[in-house]
């Protein structure tokens, strides 16, 4: 259903904002998607945020993972096991994520992502090791990461780059910028799953959805250089990662709760 002017053109900022923070950090696209859907946008439905959202981070994701494919920041092999391994996960945590209250789904999300700020912050600090990609060797460890990760993507009805950055990392050990342009394979696979489920229940608005993406191909550029430079610092892209998911966990937990 169409929106009106005001909230057509705050769907464009906001799309705007989620394209820069998934090109900028691989992830958080669908954390501050969710809430700027309700909060700002004006959506009522938790659901039919939550299956938005899904197919618009999908399409941002994939405009990111174009700009770092230039850049040669994507290990694609390992990008690929994961997202394989990790559809399957998607399209059954979606199913289940649609049986359960919205705004349960949304406490227990905010409370995923503080746990998942933590870990970030305390591995901040890891170089990674260049030139590291898939081999028989950690194969099996990252379709396990990658199918446990799509799980909680689809549950949760997100693209799930925050869960996918640490979880690459975790798996194979490369650095935080090459995670972060990998993750954007696996984001865009599991968004898509997810908003394909989602769009079965009749839970995507097509209108929103593409004003979301149409704002988020501009800040998917700005934010894919910025994340380059970033990089080049260790410690600060992972700082600034898991900032952006504690403060958006906490607003988030504080209109669950009622605060």
């Amino acid at each position: 259903m169409p929106l009106d002017i005001l909230h057509s053109v705050l769907a464009l900022l906001s799309g705007g904002l989620v394209g820069f923070t998934l090109g900028l950090v691989g992830g958080g696209g669908s954390i501050l998607a969710v809430p700027l859907m309700l909060y700002v946008v004006g959506v009522r439905d938790p659901h039919m945020a939550i299956g938005t959202s899904a197919l618009a981070v999908a399409v941002n994701a994939a405009t990111g993972l174009f700009h770092h494919a230039r850049a040669g920041n994507v290990r694609w092999r390992c990008g690929g096991v994961f997202a394989a391994a990790g559809v399957l996960g998607a399209a059954l945590g979606s199913s289940l994520g649609k049986a359960c209250n919205g705004q349960h789904l949304l406490l227990l999300f905010a409370l995923l992502m503080l746990l998942v700020a933590g870990l970030m912050l305390r591995h901040r600090n890891a170089p990674g090791s260049l030139g590291l990609d898939c081999d028989r060797k950690n194969a099996p460890r990252v379709a396990g990461f990658g199918f446990g990760t799509g799980t909680f993507s689809g549950f949760f009805g997100i693209g799930g780059g925050f869960l996918i950055v640490p979880g690459l990392i975790g798996s194979t050990g490369m650095p935080i910028l090459n995670a972060v342009a990998t993750s954007l394979v696996a984001v865009t696979a599991f968004g898509l799953t997810t908003a394909a489920n989602y769009a079965l229940s009749g839970l995507v608005n097509w209108w929103l959805a593409a004003l979301f993406i149409s704002g988020g191909v501009v800040g998917g550029v700005a934010g894919s250089g910025i994340a380059r430079r970033l990089a080049a610092q260790r410690g600060r892209l992972n700082t600034v990662f898991a900032g952006l998911i504690f403060l958006v966990a906490i607003y988030m937990l504080t209109r669950s709760l009622g605060w």
